[in-house]
């Protein structure tokens, strides 16, 4: 079964999706690939102690600490290689970035030859936005690319972060 509760965020709505005991998708409203992994039968209910603790720990996001993925029960459902990609992303540190590159690179180096092209693949449908930092992925020479939340948010989160985005180039709006 899996049960699904809405929280508000200074990004707007953040549509929450639970097994009952793990946190399995958490969506910005308008999202690309918005609630993708939710269940037909899904059911609202607001009160599991899943739903409490992810609340618990976008509050603190949000005033400027600094919670890891780890701090959650997480099962994002999605394929073994968009597994291995996610957990990169879980190690990316709170105002910190990496490339589609760095991260094809870093499953190369387990003897899982990848392609930036597939990493954004698996980044992009990345089912726990914000919790799961693929804000935190950028293109490669700088440049601000590929937020299935919308450039205009991976911006506020990286500035959030107190990223300097002077750094990096910004493409057109997705």
């Amino acid at each position: 079964m899996q049960y699904l509760t809405t929280y508000s965020t200074p990004l707007g709505p953040v549509l929450l999706c639970s097994d009952g005991e793990a946190l399995i998708g958490a969506w910005l409203e308008g999202q690309a690939h918005f609630a993708a992994t939710v269940s037909a039968a899904a059911a609202e209910k607001e009160d599991l102690p899943i739903f409490d603790m992810t609340r618990r720990w976008l509050d603190r996001y949000f005033v400027g600490a600094q919670p890891t993925p780890q701090e959650l029960p997480l099962h994002p459902h999605g394929s073994p290689f968009r597994q291995r990609v996610w957990q990169i992303l879980c190690q990316i540190p709170y105002g910190e970035t990496l490339t589609y590159g760095e991260i094809a690179r870093q499953l190369s180096r387990n003897g899982r030859p990848a392609a930036a092209q597939a990493v954004g693949g698996a980044v992009g449908h990345n089912p726990i936005s914000i919790i799961i930092p693929c804000h935190r992925v950028v293109g490669a020479h700088g440049k601000l690319t590929g937020y299935a939340g919308g450039l205009a948010k991976k911006q506020w989160l990286l500035s959030h972060e107190g990223v300097d985005l002077r750094r990096f180039s910004t493409p057109l709006e997705q």
